[in-house]
């Protein structure tokens, strides 16, 4: 059961993350979505989605990693 939760935990922002890519490449094809004002501000949001999404994923990822030792010696706690 932990592990499903645990692909939960991970499969939300990895969405998260593609729905703001999405968001952006349509900025550069003119696809306005319903409930944007303008495309700089649909671009804004993709951005901050996708990065919010990608450091989630990342932070999680070099956690788990430097848990079991296998970071590079300057990431290890001292």
């Amino acid at each position: 059961m932990q592990r499903y939760i645990a692909l939960l935990i991970m499969v939300i922002p990895g969405v998260a993350g593609v729905i703001g890519v999405k968001l952006m490449r349509d900025v550069l094809f003119g696809i306005l979505h319903h409930g944007f004002f303008a495309l700089w501000f649909q671009f804004l949001a993709g951005l901050v989605l996708f990065a919010a999404g990608l450091s989630f994923v990342g932070g999680f990822i070099f956690y788990r990693d430097r848990k079991r030792n296998k970071v590079q010696s300057r990431f290890q706690r001292k």
